[in-house]
């Protein structure tokens, strides 16, 4: 069973990819604050809301982490932890040759902060590793009993990492419209490997867990 330290990183995981491509591509924008801003709003209220319906549809289910003397609870709900891990380090795997840019993020450029959010929204709200990763913390957090505010270092490591662009440009100003390409470039090629490594991370804590009993 994951502690709610071990959560927090899963933040890693949120950004990575399109997500923070769309970021950078924002923060040299036209628009680039409004962008920004809405963009940032869109995929912070996204994981939120994602987090929420995880955690309250657990604690309708009544999921538990531990059920009986035995701990069985526990186990399985570890090995729902380990399943959601692996398929999300396949679903990286397997896409992480997709460098080709999509037609959609090419609008970016000249978006509006409307379209900057709604792109944000949707991104966090159905983004595969991101539903892996908020329905991780959500049903952590019921299955123990947690309250939801527990989840609110993962949210915020989400919004600093998400917002890093941001933060660039409004630090460095002219500078950052040197700085962001080339950290697009390197995200848009390594992203894949910085989740895979996180998500192994995770999976090998869970791993341990299992066979720590």
């Amino acid at each position: 069973m994951p502690s709610f330290a071990t959560l927090v990183p899963l933040a890693v995981v949120m950004v990575a990819g399109p997500q923070i491509i769309s970021a950078i591509m924002l923060a040299t924008s036209e628009k680039a604050r409004s962008n920004s801003l809405g963009y940032v709003g869109g995929a912070i209220l996204a994981t939120l809301v994602a987090t929420s319906l995880f955690y309250y549809a657990a604690r309708v289910l009544h999921v538990k982490a531990s059920s009986g003397s035995s701990d069985t609870g526990s186990v399985g709900l570890t090995w729902v932890f380990v399943v959601v891990l692996v398929a999300a380090a396949i679903h990286v795997y397997l896409k992480r040759k997709d460098s080709k840019t999509p037609k959609w993020m090419g609008e970016l450029e000249t978006a509006t902060p409307r379209l900057s959010f709604r792109v944000g929204f949707l991104l966090f709200l159905f983004m595969p590793t991101d539903l892996m990763m908020t329905f991780t913390v959500g049903i952590s957090l019921a299955s123990r009993d947690l309250p939801l505010l527990y989840a609110a270092g993962f949210w915020l490591l989400t919004l600093l990492f998400i917002s890093s662009p941001l933060l660039l440009l409004l630090l460095m100003g002219k500078r950052s419209d040197a700085v962001l390409p080339k950290m697009r470039n390197w995200m848009n090629s390594n992203s894949w490997i910085v989740s895979e490594i996180v998500i192994a991370f995770f999976l090998a804590m869970e791993i341990k867990s299992l066979v720590g009993g």
